[in-house]
Order: C-alpha cells, then sequence, then structure tokens
C-alpha cells in the first residue's frame, strides 16, 4: 500500500536551528509533504519565526528537553503516519520514501540507520564505536538488534507511538522508543539512510554525559523488558563481593587466621545475590505468562471482530 503525502506528518523537533530549518522544510514541501509540524525547545535565535515563514506549523513546547519535545507532539499529530527528524541538517529528505516505505507494507515503526555506511566526516570514530557499544548493550539486555537505536530519524504510525509510555526527557528518548517498540511486540524494521555532516550548529550531544545516561537508561529499562538480565546483573555482583570476601577468608583461614564477621558477611552476600538472581527468574517467567495471555488475548478479541 503507498502512503499519501497528506497522510504524513513531518515531525522536526527544534531548538537553536536557524542555519538549517528553512531548507529542511523547503525540501519536504517541494516534495509534496504539506503537514510539517515544527516542535521548537524556546530558541533563541528565530528558529520559530523561520520556520513558520517557510511553510511550517510551529508549536512551542513546555517541557525541555528531545523527549518532551516528542512526548507533548504525540498529543497534537492528527495524520496516521509521522516521520521524525532532526532539524540541524543531519538528515536528508531524500530519504523520506524510503522510511515511508515500509509503513505501507504493515510495519508499525521504522528506524534510520546511520551506521551502515557512516560519514566519516558526520561521525569520529569515538561516535562511532559508542554507538556500537550501545547497540550491542541494547541487543544484550532486550533481546534484538536494531542496529542504531539512538538514530533520530524514525517512521511510525501514529497508533504505534501513542502506544508507547514515554517518560524521558532527553537524549535517551530514542533508547526509551525502541525499548517500548520491542516491549509492546512492534514490528520494527531498519532501513539505511544517509547521516551528513551538521552544517549549522554544534552538536548538543555530550558524548560522554549522554553516552552513559543512555547505557545507564538501557540498563534500567530492562527491569520491566528482561528482569533476568536486569536482577541477574545485580544479583551476579552482590555474589562476586561475596566470592572476594570468601576468598580472604580461606587464606586467612589456611594461616590459623579467623574471621567469623566476614565469614557470616560472606554467606550472606552469596546467598542475598542468589535470591536476586532467582527472583529475576521468576519475574521473567511471570513475564512471559503474560506476553503469553497478552497475545491470546489480542487473537481471541480478533476472531470475535464481525467480517467486513
Amino acid at each position: 500500500m503507498n502512503i499519501e503525502h497528506d497522510e504524513v506528518c513531518i515531525f522536526i523537533p527544534t531548538l537553536n536551528e536557524a542555519p538549517t530549518i528553512a531548507e529542511l522544510v523547503g525540501e519536504f514541501r517541494e516534495r509534496g509533504f504539506q503537514h510539517i509540524l515544527v516542535m521548537d525547545g524556546n530558541s533563541t535565535d528565530g528558529t520559530p519565526e523561520i520556520a513558520r515563514s517557510a511553510g511550517a506549523v510551529v508549536r512551542t513546547q513546555a517541557g525541555k528537553g528531545k523527549g518532551n519535545a516528542i512526548i507533548e507532539a504525540v498529543e497534537i499529530i492528527d495524520r496516521p503516519y509521522v516521520l521524525m527528524l532532526d532539524g540541524d541538517g543531519t538528515y536528508s529528505p531524500d530519504d523520506a520514501e524510503r522510511m515511508l516505505d515500509p509503513l505501507g507494507c504493515g510495519f508499525d515503526h521504522v528506524i534510520g540507520d546511520r551506521l551502515l555506511n557512516p560519514d566519516g566526516e558526520a561521525f569520529t570514530r569515538l561516535n562511532h564505536l559508542g554507538n556500537q557499544i550501545l547497540n550491542f548493550m541494547f541487543k544484550i539486555a532486550h533481546g534484538k538488534d536494531l542496529h542504531d537505536i539512538l538514530s533520530g530519524y524514525r517512521a511510525f504510525t501514529l497508533h504505534s507511538i501513542r502506544q508507547m509510555t514515554l517518560k524521558e526527557a532527553g537524549f535517551e528518548i530514542e533508547t526509551e522508543m525502541a525499548v517500548e517498540a520491542v516491549r509492546n511486540g512492534q514490528r520494527v524494521t531498519v532501513v539505511p539512510v544517509r547521516y551528513l555532516a551538521r552544517p549549522g550548529t554544534a552538536t548538543k550531544l555530550n558524548p560522554f554525559q549522554d553516552g552513559l545516561r543512555i547505557f545507564s537508561t538501557i540498563y534500567r529499562l530492562a527491569k520491566m523488558n528482561n528482569p533476568i538480565f536486569y536482577f541477574g546483573i545485580i544479583g551476579l555482583f552482590i555474589s562476586l563481593a561475596g566470592g572476594v570476601t570468601g576468598i580472604y577468608v580461606i587464606i586467612e583461614w589456611f594461616r590459623n587466621i579467623e574471621h567469623l564477621p566476614l565469614t557470616i558477611l560472606t554467606v550472606l552476600l552469596i546467598t542475598i545475590g542468589f535470591q536476586i538472581f532467582m527472583f529475576g527468574v521468576i519475574s521473567d517467567m511471570l513475564l512471559g505468562f503474560h506476553r503469553e495471555t497478552t497475545r491470546q488475548i489480542e487473537q481471541l478479541q480478533g476472531s470475535l471482530k464481525p467480517p467486513r
């Protein structure tokens, strides 16, 4: 099924993107996309006025951060399909049709993969390595390889994005969207896109600080999506701490020195670590049961719908 341009909302979150926003909006309008929403994060360089003059509908977000821009925009978008991209000129409107085509084939969520053929000027070696590490961590924690979970170029149905429970305010929002897509069993596909060097303002992403936040988000959100991984890591570290103290106690015991308090601590740490791990196993079983029950209910509801 071909998606008509009138069915698509081009959604662009912005913050001080004056050098690039007019050209970006203009290129989409030239391609026949008339519904362009710019959610601005209180820019001080005239971005809202420039975007409005170029033909976009502009709204000012109430909260700070890219995450809040997306959360607030979802409430006001009225088109059945959404194409989201950053306003800094790093993503090309030439890839719009490639991003939207899978939605017409039944997919719920499309991620633009920047890492397949990275531009050396757009990606430093450190940035590329950091992205690879975070994507590997996501694959382990959430059981699905989405290639580029931090991509800001995404297409999705309005139903699929409203199905997500989004809370992250900052750059962690892309990670949360990927987690929610997996958790809700959405049909996700990945298509290669070009990622260009920033022609406008400097990046707002701090590689180390935001990288740690994203790493933390991947792990923290695994609590509801992969509890055996989340609690298993905690249990493992506590048990390892018990193992270290145990080794010290044994070495001292061979020297005829007894450490009763450390012996008790060792037993407690290993026992607590094992119990936390088993809690993760039980939680994983309950989650699997919940997902299977939900799937059966959805199948039953589908079979009860009257034929058209």
